[in-house]
This record gives structure tokens, C-alpha cells and sequence, in this order.
């Protein structure tokens, strides 16, 4: 099967994909660990602005804007170093956007002030968390083994195969280890070689590796977290935000399963077919699952809008042009 360049990080990732990534954190403008920091200490601001959002915590909010928004454009250049364009852009993009809410958290009057301050608690509730399963080795091999073991279920139950968990690996800068015999630091790590610190493979019943491995951005838990720091700081009563996240992330985590399990059956299924000079896997995940994806995230969305209009007021007002007041 051919494998060329690294797929972009929603799913699933060949074996060989994976390990022949260059070193992450290349030409990135600060180091891991300072970066690290930077949106720690950006995410916490973030947090308190929204907390003591009844008190004028604008200047700490804009601090806060600075240094989420610095600490994801210094990972374009992990992106530049994989050829993975899209994330490169939407990464180099968060510098200028974060800026200008920044800039907004000033200018905005009425709906809009209340919409900036949604976009606070947002960011703070939903990154933070992200950071800290990217950040802790344990949340990460956790998150990992999850979600791999209920897509191994899935697709053994659906096609009679007996599939497990084998190896988790670390990509530690000392060389490619597993996580038992793994002597780094596991409750805050960022020094690793490759774009994935973790990775499980997938092996069947006799032991025989099936040639993907699992990785933390296959468990989908950029969806979720997005989705319930949105839903948390909605101005509501607790039982609309419970029930709204009881709906939402069950659901992100059922279709996710559902996807992971499509791509490996396609995988060992489709072994000699290809399409454009991509294997059935390749086109599946690189195309097929994102698009499929993102339409799924439109479609909750949507419900979303349904069930709790004052996100959708929100959205719009974070959309339009601010409404400000000329002073003279």
C-alpha cells in the first residue's frame, strides 16, 4: 500500500505515517515548553476575565486574547514542517484573529459585549482542557485507549474479528519506546520527536499488526471540548447546559467510533485499490471522513442553534460588524 506524506489530524494514522514525521517544534518561534505556558497562563486569564465578567476585566481579557492566540500561531510552524497547509493557515491565522478580539473586547457595546465575553469563556473552557490532555501523558494515553478499544469493539462486532490494543508507543526524543518502559516524565511532558507524542496500534487475534495505529486526534476530543466550553458559559439555567451537553457529546463520541471503525474496515478490506495515486484509506480519510465530518458539526450545530438560540445571537454578533459608539 502507499503511504506518502503525513494525513491531516482528524482519525486515523498509518503506522509508517507517523514515525517518519521530521522533529515537531522546528523553527517554531519559542520553544515547546515556553509556548506551553503562554496559552496556560492565556487560557487561565481567559477564565478569570469570564468569571469576574461582572467586574470591568477587559484589559485582562485582552492579555489573555495575546497570548492564546501567540501560543497557536507558534504551532503553524509544526504544521509548515508536516505540509499540512490547511492547519499552517488556520494556526498562522489565530494571531491576527485574537488580536482583533482583543481590540473588540474595547469597542463592543451592548449584544456585542456580551457576545465577546461568550467568546472568552469559550476559548478558556474548551482550550484549557485540551491542553491539559495534550500536555499530560496520562490524559493523553487514557483519551487514546478509550476510544481505541470502543472502535476495536465496534468493528470486531460488526465483522466477527477479534481485534485488540497492542503496543502504545512514545516518540521520546531518546528513541521510539513503549509506555511501560517509558522513563519520561507522565504528568507534564512536551519534549517529543514526530507530530504525535502516543500512539496505539491495532493488532488481531493471532497478533499480527493491522498497520494503523491510534493517536490522540483520533478521539475527537477537538469536537467536544468546542462544543462544551460553548454550551458551559451560555447565560442559562444549569439543566438547558446539562441537557444540551448530555445530547452533543455522546453523540460526537457514537459518530466518531462509527468513523474509526469505517476507516479501518476499509483499510483491511481495500488493500490493493487506489484512487488518484491515494489508497482507499488515504482518500477515505483525507477526504471522505472530513467532509463527512465537518457536515456532521454543521448539522449538531444547527441543533444546537435550536435548542439555545442565545448561542446562535452569539455567533452572529461575533459575525457582523461591531456595534460601537463614535466618540468625538
Amino acid at each position: 500500500m502507499h503511504v506518502g506524506r503525513a494525513i491531516t489530524p482528524w482519525v486515523l494514522f498509518k503506522r509508517r505515517e507517523v514515525e517518519n514525521h521530521p522533529l515537531q517544534g522546528v523553527g517554531m518561534l519559542v520553544g515547546e515548553e515556553t509556548a506551553a505556558a503562554m496559552g496556560g497562563v492565556g487560557m487561565a486569564v481567559l477564565a478569570a476575565s469570564w468569571l469576574l465578567r461582572d467586574h470591568n476585566t477587559v484589559r485582562m481579557a485582552q492579555l489573555g486574547w495575546v497570548l492564546v492566540g501567540f501560543y497557536f500561531f507558534n504551532q503553524a510552524w509544526v504544521y509548515v514542517d508536516h505540509d499540512d497547509l490547511i492547519l499552517t493557515a488556520m494556526c498562522a491565522l489565530t494571531l491576527p484573529l485574537s488580536c482583533l478580539a482583543a481590540w473588540w473586547e474595547q469597542q463592543a457595546k451592548d449584544d456585542d459585549a456580551r457576545a465577546i465575553v461568550w467568546a472568552r469563556g469559550t476559548v478558556a473552557f474548551a482550550g484549557g482542557p485540551y491542553m491539559l490532555v495534550t500536555y499530560v501523558p496520562y490524559l493523553s494515553v487514557l483519551a487514546i485507549w478509550f476510544v481505541a478499544s470502543q472502535s476495536a469493539w465496534f468493528l470486531g462486532f460488526a465483522t466477527g474479528q477479534d481485534i485488540e490494543i497492542g503496543t502504545t508507543w512514545v516518540n521520546d526524543p531518546s528513541g521510539r519506546v513503549s509506555w511501560e518502559a517509558w522513563e519520561g516524565n507522565r504528568w507534564f511532558a512536551t519534549d517529543f520527536t514526530g507530530e504525535y507524542a502516543f500512539q496505539s496500534e491495532l493488532i488481531l487475534a493471532d497478533g499480527s499488526l493491522i498497520g494503523i495505529n491510534f493517536v490522540l486526534a483520533c478521539t475527537a476530543i477537538q469536537s467536544m471540548v468546542l462544543f462544551i466550553g460553548a454550551i458551559s458559559v451560555l447565560d442559562l439555567s444549569w439543566k438547558r447546559r446539562v441537557r444540551a451537553l448530555l445530547l452533543i457529546v455522546p453523540l460526537i463520541h457514537a459518530l466518531n467510533v462509527f468513523r474509526n471503525a469505517g476507516l479501518i474496515w476499509m483499510h483491511m478490506t481495500y488493500t490493493q485499490c487506489d484512487l488518484w495515486g491515494l489508497s482507499v484509506f488515504e482518500f477515505g480519510h483525507t477526504y471522505v471522513a472530513r467532509f463527512v465530518s465537518l457536515f456532521a458539526m454543521f448539522l449538531m450545530a444547527l441543533i444546537m442553534f435550536e435548542m439555545l438560540p442565545t448561542m446562535h445571537r452569539h455567533i452572529l454578533a461575533l459575525t457582523s460588524r461591531p456595534n460601537t459608539t463614535k466618540r468625538r
